[in-house]
């Protein structure tokens, strides 16, 4: 049990987690519509400096919750046992060390910080405090990417050669007049946003990690990066390619892994084996489910931290190093995790 306040422990027992919202945009609306699917999740608080943003979202949903506009005070006005943290991504660190060192349970969008230091600090509180702390990287809980790495892990297929992708979305005409086309809040731009489910991706269906990396980067009139084309080598002396594209005209993903008998591809959501110069698509894929499941199902059933603080350092770590590389022109070395 992660909160020894006996109330909390009690609630726990009845299957029911209190759950504060903690900044009450976009991200906010579709996390309550994910919690109000789980008759074991009561959405109790929200928080938004916007009190109209609160009032939005509760009305929309019928919501009986508190609302705060001041962050110190969400542990003193409701029960609470869990937060969702979907705030401008500045205000992650801050936000989750306090609900941390509160005994709060936290799922957080990414990233979950700007600094490998602040990193290490969650990490740190998070094990010292027995409080879960979960990054909200969905691939993880999709069913084509649980599927990816379920085939490359399982050496069938023999040692990843080489991985390549292929990021594209409409997100600059989305960030005019927004946090997000600021660098001091959204470090790494398209790449750090949208673009870091898909770095993460790398790591969670090789097991792999960053090594060096050399890249391209554009701005492309805004004053966040919007592209990249980059090359990087992963441990093992597995390449990558993959460029990030965040000015196109359609939503698109895809990642291949090139192993030794097969490639394993994620494609628009499909998920196809290649072997012997033939592709065919797996029907037999892995269930899905959704960060806010998983999240629910840790605290109160036990299962697995699909996405433990730790797989937020070396997304960090490449994101820097493509953003470095793309400023310097020069290959970036990632030192190992320590």
């Amino acid at each position: 049990m992660w909160n020894t306040n006996e109330n909390s422990m009690a609630r726990q027992k009845n299957n029911q987690v209190h759950v504060g919202l903690i900044g009450c945009g976009r991200m906010g609306f579709h996390h309550a519509e994910e919690l109000l699917k789980h008759p074991t999740a009561e959405i109790t608080l929200l928080y938004d400096p916007d009190r109209n943003n609160a009032e939005r979202l509760r009305e929309k949903f019928n919501l009986s919750a508190v609302i705060v506009t001041e962050f110190e005070e969400i542990t003193t006005v409701s029960p609470l046992d869990a937060c969702l943290i979907s705030s401008p991504t500045g205000l992650h660190f801050s936000q989750s060390r306090f609900c941390l060192e509160a005994g709060l349970a936290v799922l957080c969008e990414k990233p979950l910080a700007h600094d490998p230091t602040q990193i290490k600090e969650l990490i740190e509180l998070s094990r010292q405090n027995n409080t879960p702390l979960s990054v909200a990287y969905q691939r993880r809980s999709s069913n084509e990417y649980r599927t990816l790495r379920r085939e490359v892990l399982s050496g069938k297929w023999g040692k990843v050669r080489s991985i390549s992708g292929h990021i594209i979305e409409d997100w600059q005409s989305t960030i005019t007049e927004t946090w997000r086309d600021d660098p001091k809040s959204n470090f790494g731009g398209f790449i750090g946003d949208a673009g870091s489910h898909k770095i993460d991706c790398l790591f969670y269906a090789t097991g792999l990690e960053p090594e060096e990396v050399f890249a391209w980067t554009d701005r492309c009139g805004s004053q966040v990066e919007i592209t990249a084309q980059v090359i990087a080598r992963l441990s093992g002396d597995v390449q990558v390619s993959i460029d990030f594209i965040g000015n196109g005209q359609y939503l698109g993903e895809m990642i291949a892994i090139h192993c030794e008998k097969a490639d394993v591809i994620v494609q628009d959501g499909h998920v196809y084996l290649a072997t012997n110069d033939e592709k065919r698509e797996l029907d037999d894929l892995e269930p899905a489910s959704t960060p806010v499941k998983e999240f629910l199902a840790m605290l109160l059933e036990g299962k697995e931290n699909i996405a433990p603080p730790e797989c937020a350092m070396p997304v960090y770590q490449m994101t820097r190093a493509i953003i470095e590389s793309g400023s310097t022109r020069q290959a970036i070395l990632i030192k190992p995790l320590t």
